[in-house]
């Protein structure tokens, strides 16, 4: 089963109190999901009561999302999933479910955060050959600001020769 997809991500993002949500970040996920760049397999708001520290689940649009993230966070919903008892792999790495659960309880009171799984439609071949040439994973993460300011100008000047090289290709 797992084959059949490519890797899964989860994205948690914090949104302080006064947010503004305009649907700009909707749109980008579906302009991305229309792409093929990525799958949502579920999404799920939650807010942490100001006054109880309770967290909530949110209810996004009257859309029928939220039942997996849910669950990893350890709320119950009607029709939720049986845990999986399939084994992990010894070289598996990642968020478990504990850190899920223990980012959304970091939250500070008053404050939001928007749980997003994803797939990452756009690599199921390479993960795929990966694992058959005998790959496993070691690491993954986006560079932290610090990591991409030790590398900028190398970053930069990577950028612009490949802008170059598109330009001719396009021009040819």
């Amino acid at each position: 089963m797992m084959e059949k997809i490519g890797p899964v991500q989860l994205l948690a993002v914090g949104f302080g109190p006064d947010a503004i949500f305009e649907g700009r970040i909707m749109d980008e996920l579906s302009r991305l999901e229309r792409q093929e760049t990525i799958r949502i397999l579920d999404l799920l708001f939650v807010q942490k009561d100001a006054e109880t520290g309770d967290l909530l689940a949110l209810d996004y649009q009257g859309q029928e999302l939220g039942a997996i993230v849910g669950a990893l966070l350890g709320f119950e919903f009607e029709g939720d999933l049986p845990p999986d008892s399939q084994e992990v792999q010894s070289h598996a790495f990642g968020l478990s479910q504990g850190e899920i659960q223990e980012i959304a309880a970091s939250l500070a009171p008053g404050s939001s955060a928007g749980f997003l799984l994803i797939e990452h439609v756009w690599a199921r071949d390479l993960k795929r050959a990966l694992r058959d040439a005998g790959g496993f994973p070691l690491g993954e993460g986006f560079l932290t600001p610090e990591a991409i300011a030790a590398v900028a100008a190398e970053l930069v000047a990577m950028a612009e020769a490949l802008e170059e090289l598109e330009a001719e290709e396009a021009g040819a």
